[in-house]
């Protein structure tokens, strides 16, 4: 268990009302830095790999600004990846590089509880996303090239997916169109990459088509990683980030052809950044944010004029890792979590906290990085929390 104070919330977190003051409370699954990072740092670290989940005050308003409030304790070896909220954010999904499970928490209920999903052949779970009605979620399984479905209510498993393509990490639901992406990114050893997004029909899960995301001859090792549709777009666009190509790429629904027109929108060399993440849109879907974890950045776009047509508006420079982003309900706040699977160069550990409406960094929380960890992800407890595209 994380070796600081904690301090015993008695009361329902999910249950503070509106009007609280001094507090925004955020979820963050965090793990060991690794050996070479602790030397760098000068950290001793724990003594054996830890894993787990925290609720962190991230409020810089708030007196306890940076504590950890409630730790929950994972296994060593889970290797505990993302976390994805339902749509009416009543359960967080999360999911595990290490081993053939998903967790799911019902966030109305406290002391919090983590139920085990066991799914066999599910090899590096990645990314989660949930049908329109919120009836049904998606799992991307990377290392065993599979997607899982199952039924959003009981989390009891429906179907099992193969995917065309291997290293299904990004995946992206528009039930509007009735299409299902895939991104198909990096073997399991990170030797080998991807170049396309596979497009499923939603409705009948058949596999429709494989677009190439890459200018460049096979074999490119673009690894799409990510992929998000416009909230409300017409016609429908969806973004994907090309992890080691660099890039930025818009799918475009052509309704005559019923398949997307791919193309590249932005090159991020262009702004001295690389490993490009993971993408949010603000709640009038006129701006798109895109974080990139070398150096460490996050890209803002304004996209009001064209949704497919990204225009860059403002860069600013978080730390090494640059990976999620937890938005407030209003917009006014973001905290960017800092740390990329434990890479070199890509695992500083610090949450920064940007004014999103300045775009503009003024605070940054070590707490995480000075105890010898990393956080994994981030998203803000229900209250507070925007889902941002999501």
């Amino acid at each position: 268990m994380f070796k600081l104070a904690i301090t015993v919330i008695i009361v329902v977190l999910g249950a503070y009302s509106s009007t609280s003051q001094g507090e925004i409370l955020a979820l963050i699954n965090y793990e060991s830095k690794p050996a070479d990072s602790l030397k760098s740092l000068k950290l001793s670290g724990p003594q054996q790999r830890e894993e787990g989940i925290a609720v962190m005050d991230v409020d810089p308003k708030s007196d306890a600004f940076g504590q950890i409030l409630v730790d929950i304790p994972l296994p060593a070896d889970l290797v505990a990846h993302h976390i994805f909220y339902d749509k009416t954010m009543t359960k967080a999904y999360i999911t595990a590089l290490g081993k053939s499970e998903l967790r799911v928490m019902e966030m109305n209920k406290f002391p919090y509880r983590l139920k085990v999903i066991q799914l066999d052949n599910c090899k590096m779970g990645e990314d989660v996303v949930f049908s329109a009605d919120n009836s049904k979620w998606y799992l991307t399984c990377m290392g065993s090239d599979n997607v899982y479905v199952g039924d959003a209510k009981t989390d009891k498993v429906l179907e099992e997916l193969k995917m065309p393509k291997p290293y299904p990490h990004g995946i992206a639901i528009n039930n509007d169109i009735d299409r299902i992406l895939v991104t198909s990114t990096v073997s399991p050893d990170m030797t080998k990459a991807g170049n396309y997004i596979s497009v499923i029909e939603a409705s009948t899960h058949k596999v429709m088509d494989s677009i190439k995301v890459s200018n460049k001859e096979e074999p490119a090792g673009e690894a799409p990683v990510e992929v998000l549709f416009v909230p409300n777009s017409n016609p429908v666009v969806a973004y994907v980030t090309n992890m080691q190509g660099g890039t930025l790429w818009t799918l475009t629904w052509d309704e005559k052809k019923k398949d997307f027109d791919a193309a590249e929108v932005f090159d991020f060399s262009t702004e001295g950044a690389g490993v490009p993440l993971e993408i949010y849109f603000s709640d009038d879907a006129n701006t798109l944010y895109v974080s990139t974890a070398k150096p460490g950045k996050v890209h803002v776009f304004d996209i009001s004029e064209n949704s497919a047509k990204p225009n860059l508006v403002k860069t600013y420079v978080t730390a090494e890792g640059a990976h999620h982003i937890a938005f407030t309900k209003d917009g006014s706040l973001g905290f960017v979590q800092n740390s990329f699977i434990n890479l070199p160069g890509m695992s500083d550990g610090e949450i920064t906290v940007v004014d999103m409406v300045n775009n503009e960094v003024t605070h940054r929380i070590d707490t995480f990085k000075a105890n010898g960890f990393n956080p994994n992800s981030i998203v803000l407890l229900p209250e507070w929390n925007h889902l941002a595209g999501h």
